[in-house]
């Protein structure tokens, strides 16, 4: 092989030689290039996760708002199901399965829980049970302490109801708390919804007028719950031994330990609710009518519960318009049952 034979090889080689360099880098970046795609793919599918996640999140632990139409979902036919049925019931014939007239005897009065709790708890804005079970235990200031729901329900029992206490393990209390439980399925932990409690309330800046209570009384209150506001008794086939619409004042109502015996507490729920068919977005009644037709009511003699000095041992805690004292202020019992509410605690 000559000189000239060699050299044409050797540039043959040289030439293949970058090919293969060429490719070989080619290869590198292609391979580099569906790592970075493969890469950005999985990190798109991870964030598209961890927004999923965190939407479900979102959706749990936002506050929610109890619908306008919610209906009691259907009970199953399980044990569980079966004692809320009976939850139901208590909470809606209170007065036959466990009022003065029946051998259980617990409550003292004729009402039913739901004469509050309207739409057995399921209404906006008149203290609806549901979401309860996912935010107790809840500090209550009344006891200056951490309550329990069962606790809270023997509060009403002894206050609203004007009886007496239960079992916790009872099979009343496991109804209740198992019936509230029911309404709240859907409520994570710790959600607070909108429409619990009552309405949004201005108190004017006076006080509440029981005569002018009067006359919204007359026109607005009369037709339901009677000129003696002993509302209208139940008969055979509708709430015999209960009432259809409740007594207001009188032997067969709460008791002056109730939060209801507190004008601001009965004004708001009167103005949420009142009169009856009322809703919370389309009040029929002012701030004004709510405060003194609150106050004429409560004006009226009711059951008077033992013990009320015993309450809020913080008393601190106590709240402007509770009627009855000790008072941690100098504030007269009078201007704390009908305001102005205007003063500063102490």
């Amino acid at each position: 092989m000559n000189q000239i034979e060699t050299n044409n090889i050797l540039r043959r080689l040289s030439r293949y030689a970058r090919l293969l360099a060429m490719t070989g880098v080619l290869l590198i970046v292609g391979l580099l290039v569906l790592i970075q795609q493969g890469g950005a793919q999985h990190h798109e599918k991870n964030t598209e996760e961890k927004q999923e996640t965190k939407s479900e999140v979102k959706e749990k632990t936002e506050v929610l708002a109890i619908a306008d139409d919610f209906e009691v979902p259907v009970f199953a036919d399980t044990d569980e199901g079966k004692l809320a049925k009976y939850g139901h019931r208590l909470i809606t014939e209170t007065y036959a399965l466990i009022g003065p007239d029946t051998k259980k005897g617990i409550t003292g009065n004729r009402l039913a829980c739901s004469s509050c709790h309207l739409n057995a708890g399921t209404k906006l804005y008149a203290a609806p049970y549901v979401g309860l079970s996912a935010v107790f235990p809840i500090y209550i200031g009344r006891e200056n302490k951490v309550e329990s729901l069962e606790e809270r329900i023997n509060g009403c029992l002894e206050r609203s109801m004007n009886g007496r206490a239960i079992d916790v393990n009872s099979e009343e209390m496991r109804g209740m708390i198992t019936y509230i439980k029911h309404l709240s399925k859907n409520v994570a932990v710790g959600t607070r919804l909108k429409g619990q409690g009552f309405v949004d309330f201005k108190a004017p800046d006076r006080a509440a007028n029981p005569k002018e209570g009067a006359l919204v009384y007359q026109k607005h209150c009369v037709s339901c719950h009677a000129v003696d506001g002993q509302g209208v008794r139940g008969s055979e086939g509708n709430r015999e031994g209960g009432f259809v619409f409740p007594p207001l004042w009188g032997n067969d109502s709460y008791n002056d330990g109730a939060g209801m015996a507190r004008v601001l507490t009965a004004a708001k729920f009167i103005k949420g609710n009142m009169p009856l068919g009322v809703t919370h977005d389309s009040p029929v009644l002012s701030d004004e009518e709510a405060y003194d037709v609150a106050a004429y009511i409560n004006s009226q003699l009711r059951p008077v519960k033992d013990g009320k000095e015993n309450d809020y041992p913080n008393l601190a805690k106590k709240p402007k318009d509770c009627a009855y004292p000790p008072y941690a202020d100098n504030i007269s019992q009078q201007q704390h049952k009908y305001g102005p509410f205007n003063f500063a605690k102490k």
